[in-house]
């Protein structure tokens, strides 16, 4: 046997016995030992093998299944730019605390630097984004392959530094790459590294008088729960982002950052804080105003302090019970807001990205997962109304990019092994269309895929760049419409997909039970969004 070999069987190893369940792969030569142990070990049934021709597309599909289960997954692929592909779900990661562990295949140290094909300076190509990064190499100690693997993926997962992120395990395999008969055997065995628990802390006890709102950015579900049972037991207003697994329940607020901008929003004295609120402006500057008290709740090392205002940083705080005039008045004010909204909304003559977010939020059953993508559909969601019973959400907003939207989706559905449905826009879809590319035999998520087609960027129409003075530039610049029929785009990647017009057709299309991969596309209107956003 290859040195190379029983290096990716003993690396391999460590990590399922590290408790990796799912592995992503792209193909590739010098990742040759470690494509073969690992197609080894899923015929074993010790892992659950992805494999993608696209390896940005593969990046992304490991974070949607890490972001998803809460556990480290690798990705596996060759040397040079394949490794370079990763780096924006890498980004992502980084931002988001996602466990996602690079697995790259690499030449020799010495090749480094001679010219020699598909080699470069990949060990530290990620800079300040990873947890960890290890040199392994075949021709170390053995002892030490299973050493650096399971450190690795302990960085990831965050165990000691309460700090999960992505983390580089770079490879340098020598030849030869295979043995010279016979099969490759599937992973070494391994015994975990274990970690001990680290301790819980006592809540910070808050007094009730400061007028108190919770907000709640992009969360884990745990983070999300955790934040919606404060606001509960407190008695104070929630203002919970799509993605925060926290919008649910009477003390929600449906409308609230059109709240923050009027009288209300003036007398906040305090924020509570959880995840990571990076939405909307209003939310932004009240995390800014000096003379507001902002606290934040966070379970990791790391915590979220965009205006630079935080006074208290904790693992867990309990208020004491805010008047009850407070919540009563946030309430009675989103009741107002949402029915004008009904109003704005119910008497535009084409269906808008809005009404379409409210379709797809509503209908979604409370068993079954949500994912938004980023630019409009994820802020159109921020103004549907609360459900008493949503299930989970997810949406890539460590970096907020439009990039791996599909991959990410198609990760969280194979990872919960659920029903899951994606509200994404129409250049979002084309950017990452690749990743409907899913090859035979492969495991297939049960996904449907619902394109908001505005024909273009209108995110930008609602931003200063929609102005009239650069509507000779908007178009081919910030529209950037692509022109493509994104229905023939899916049926060419053997995708079924259909278009729909009305909001009628949406909710019957929405009714019937997702089936498989599939794709719906949605027209909405474009040309009267800069003044839809001005009315709302």
């Amino acid at each position: 046997m290859s040195d190379s070999i029983a290096c990716a069987r003993a690396v391999l190893g460590q990590l399922l016995a590290q408790g990796v369940t799912d592995l992503v792969l792209a193909p590739g030569s010098r990742s040759a030992p470690l494509a073969l142990v690992a197609e080894a070990a899923a015929r074993e049934g010790s892992v659950r093998l992805h494999v993608r021709v696209d390896e940005r597309g593969a990046g992304f599909l490991a974070l949607g299944l890490a972001k998803a289960s809460g556990r480290c997954v690798p990705v596996v692929t060759t040397s040079g730019t394949a490794v370079g592909n990763l780096l924006p779900a890498v980004m992502e990661a980084h931002h988001a605390g996602v466990p996602l562990l690079v697995v790259s295949a690499d030449r020799p140290a010495a090749l480094v630097g001679t010219g020699a094909n598909q080699t470069t300076e990949q060990a530290d190509l990620f800079g300040g984004f990873l947890r960890h990064r290890a040199r392994v190499s075949s021709a170390a100690a053995p002892p030490s392959w299973p050493a650096q693997a399971a450190r690795t993926l302990l960085a990831a997962e965050g165990a000691l530094s309460r700090r999960p992120g992505p983390a580089q395990l770079n490879i340098e395999l020598g030849q030869p790459l295979v043995p010279a008969d016979g099969p490759v055997d599937g992973p070494a065995p391994a015994s975990a590294v274990e970690v001990g628990r680290l301790g819980v802390a006592e809540p910070v006890s808050l007094p009730g008088t400061p007028r108190t709102v919770v907000v709640c950015g992009d969360a884990p579900l745990a983070t999300g729960r955790a934040a919606l049972e404060l606001a509960e037991a407190a008695g104070v207003p929630l203002l919970a982002e799509p993605s925060s697994n926290a919008r649910a329940g009477a003390n929600a607020l449906a409308t609230g950052r059109l709240l923050l901008a009027g009288s209300l929003g003036d007398r906040i004295e305090r924020v509570i804080v959880f995840g990571r609120p990076n939405l909307s402006r209003p939310v932004s500057t009240l995390l800014s105003r000096p003379e507001v008290e902002v606290v934040v709740v966070t379970d990791t090392s790391d915590y979220s302090d965009p205006g630079w205002q935080a006074r208290l940083v904790a693992a867990a705080v309990a208020i004491e019970p805010g008047p009850a005039d407070w919540l009563a008045r946030w309430q009675a004010e989103d009741a107002a807001r949402t029915a004008r909204l009904d109003a704005v909304l119910g008497a535009a003559p084409i269906l808008t990205g809005p009404e379409l977010a409210r379709l797809v939020v509503a209908a979604v059953p409370s068993d079954q997962v949500l994912c938004l993508g980023n630019s409009n559909p994820v802020r159109d969601a921020d103004l549907a109304p609360v459900r008493p019973d949503p299930g989970p959400v997810y949406a890539n907003r460590g970096l907020s990019g439009i990039d791996g939207t599909i991959a990410t989706a198609a990760g969280v559905a194979l990872a919960t092994n659920t029903a899951t449905t994606l509200l994404c826009g129409d250049i979002a879809f084309v950017h990452d269309a690749g990743s409907l590319a899913i090859g035979p035999g492969e495991p297939r998520p049960n996904l449907r895929i619902v394109v908001a087609d505005d024909r273009g960027g209108s995110i930008f129409a609602t931003l200063e760049y929609g102005q009239e003075r650069f509507a000779g530039a908007f178009e081919r610049v910030f529209a950037t419409p692509t022109g493509l029929d994104l229905v023939a785009l899916a049926a060419a990647y053997g995708v079924p997909a259909r278009r729909l017009e009305t909001a009628g057709e949406v909710a019957g299309a929405l009714a019937e039970p997702v089936g498989g991969l599939e794709v719906l596309v949605v027209d909405v209107d474009r040309n009267g969004r800069a003044e839809l956003t001005r009315r709302l």
